[in-house]
């Protein structure tokens, strides 16, 4: 088949491009970026640049559909936030696409935090008490603040989340930018990542991170399988009630009791992805709904990442040590010995994304991302 990868800055690109690729299919590529990370592999037959999405959602979705066209594309993998104008292009404008994901109004009510909650109620792993904010006057209802988790509903990667804060003076939701608090739990972190087709669950692996791009919130940047029956449970629930095609991850908090909760919905692919060696079959899970095991048992991290953001950290905690120790022996999630180094490539996507960072005045997480990521906003 000839397979198109939008997203291709996701490290998970990268990782679902030798996928594919060992299993005999043709790789296109495609971003906003010049230099997503992607384009490291020798496995990539082309590359496709797109306009931004979130600023040219009718252009974009007829960049993609010319891309479709010229190369004869058989599927399309989306990896990002560029799902929900990938969706839009094929549900909302028309356009024949042969896209891997649900129907846009669900992939929408999954993003919501708020709708999120409510929908994944039965499924073994209820989130915990939630609220929707609207209003200022909602926050100042919050006599312990310390007590909840407050973050937009339409957020990604930890962005402007504030747990467990002294005070909500400045916190100022609205109709046009809603938030939810969520009632803290103070256990660990785990996520999952899954493919399914038809309601029926291919592919799933749980893993926890170790390390983030963010003091406790935000991407892994170390990650470590796991095996937890209750979520298990939970996807499959899930994905049969919704009927879910494509991909989709999840991330959870044990309680003070050690029952886990869900927290939120990513319908993308997540860093659990790299835990299904290229022998694991996971292009079948993705292609066909055949079953696929990961076989990867070991912690794997972005060494690049764990330097910007796991040292200084650790260095702030005063665990030097054990971060070390994290940092010499983990597998390194890009590199792969049938394929090109992507060192170069890292840096190359780094600068891009510190351009856009200064010139754009964000963050470097947020300007990443930027002109990919939907928050409700109506695309018709």
């Amino acid at each position: 088949m000839r397979i198109l990868i939008a997203g291709a800055r996701a490290p998970v690109a990268l990782h679902l491009t030798r996928c594919l690729a060992a299993e005999g299919h043709s790789v296109i590529l495609a971003d906003s970026l010049r230099f997503p990370l992607a384009r490291a592999s020798r496995f990539a037959q082309a590359f496709a640049p797109l306009p931004p999405a979130r600023t040219s959602p009718k252009a974009y979705a007829a960049a993609v559909a010319e891309v479709v066209e010229r190369h004869g594309i058989d599927l399309i993998l989306p990896t990002c936030e560029e799902v929900f104008y990938l969706a839009a292009a094929r549900d909302l404008f028309g356009y024949s696409l042969p896209l891997l994901a649900p129907p846009f109004d669900r992939l929408a009510e999954v993003h919501n935090k708020y709708r999120f909650c409510q929908v994944a109620q039965g499924f073994g792993a209820d989130a915990a008490e939630t609220r929707l904010l609207t209003a200022s006057d909602d926050a100042r209802t919050f006599s312990s603040p310390a007590e909840w988790v407050f973050k937009p509903i339409w957020s990604r990667f930890g962005d402007r989340v504030r747990v467990q804060p002294e005070t909500l003076d400045d916190l100022c939701p609205t109709l046009d930018d809603p938030w939810i608090a969520q009632r803290y739990l103070n256990g660990e972190e785990l996520c999952v990542y899954a493919v399914a087709h038809h309601g029926r669950v291919a592919a799933l692996q749980a893993y926890r991170p170790l390390y983030r791009a963010g003091r406790g919130i935000g991407a892994g940047v170390m990650v470590a399988p796991v095996s937890e029956p209750v979520i298990d449970q939970f996807v499959t629930g899930f994905v049969r009630h919704t009927n879910w095609t494509g991909q989709i991850s999840f991330d959870f908090r044990r309680d003070g009791s050690g029952k886990i909760h869900v927290l939120e919905c990513n319908p993308r692919a997540t860093t659990g992805a790299h835990f299904f060696r290229l022998e694991d079959k996971l292009a079948k899970a993705l292609i066909e709904g055949h079953p696929a095991t990961a076989s990867g048992d070991q912690p794997m991290g972005v060494p690049l990442a764990m330097l910007i953001y796991g040292l200084p950290d650790s260095l702030s905690r005063g665990q030097f040590g054990p971060w070390w120790r994290d940092f010499t022996t983990m597998s390194h999630l890009l590199e792969h010995p049938s394929d090109r180094s992507t060192r170069p490539w890292q840096m190359l996507a780094l600068l891009e994304a510190t351009v856009r960072a200064v010139r754009s005045g964000q963050g470097l997480k947020a300007a990443a991302t930027a002109d990919i990521e939907w928050n409700g906003t109506p695309l018709l």
